[in-house]
């Protein structure tokens, strides 16, 4: 992540991957303030065993797009909400990379989904994380069904179903 105040959004996504045995490194590099960091970050990865990236920013959000241009592992890029333009800027800023530079890009403050898309990335090539990845995946299906089912309890006058 481009800093530690991106850590609230990245939590959900870094809980999913622990929750769901994935092993992850967690590192705040600055694009803009420490480039040196981010091109070795970026050129050792594959070394470490690192097979996704993803890199969350906010503002100008060059984090992404510098990580994408010094490796050629897949970078998912989460847009942070900003105060000024609400991630509108973070967004564009990762969308719009050249051609043979690209970034997966999710929604603004997306953390979750950017967590979803590497874990299907991985489970390509590992069996186990696909099995366990479907059964998340059924539980997510479980719990609005759940949900559908509760909301035929709430009553009111005019109310259907």
């Amino acid at each position: 992540m481009g800093s530690t105040s991106d850590l609230p959004v990245m939590e959900k996504a870094a809980q999913l991957l622990n929750d769901l045995h994935v092993p992850f490194e967690m590192n705040a590099l600055s694009a803009h303030r420490t480039p040196e960091a981010v091109e070795d970050f970026a050129k050792n990865a594959r070394e470490r065993g690192v097979k996704v990236i993803i890199a969350a920013a906010g503002m100008a959000a060059a984090l992404p797009g510098v990580i994408a241009a010094n490796t050629t592992l897949p970078v998912i890029g989460v847009p942070v909400k900003g105060s000024v333009l609400d991630g509108v800027d973070a967004l564009y800023s990762i969308i719009q990379m050249p051609p043979g530079i690209p970034v997966a890009t999710v929604a603004i403050n997306g953390a979750m989904n950017a967590a979803i898309l590497a874990i299907q990335m991985l489970a390509l090539s590992d069996a186990d994380l696909a099995e366990t990845f479907a059964a998340y995946k059924e539980g997510l299906k479980k719990k609005i069904v759940k949900a559908n089912e509760e909301l035929k309890e709430v009553k009111y006058e005019y109310k259907t179903n």
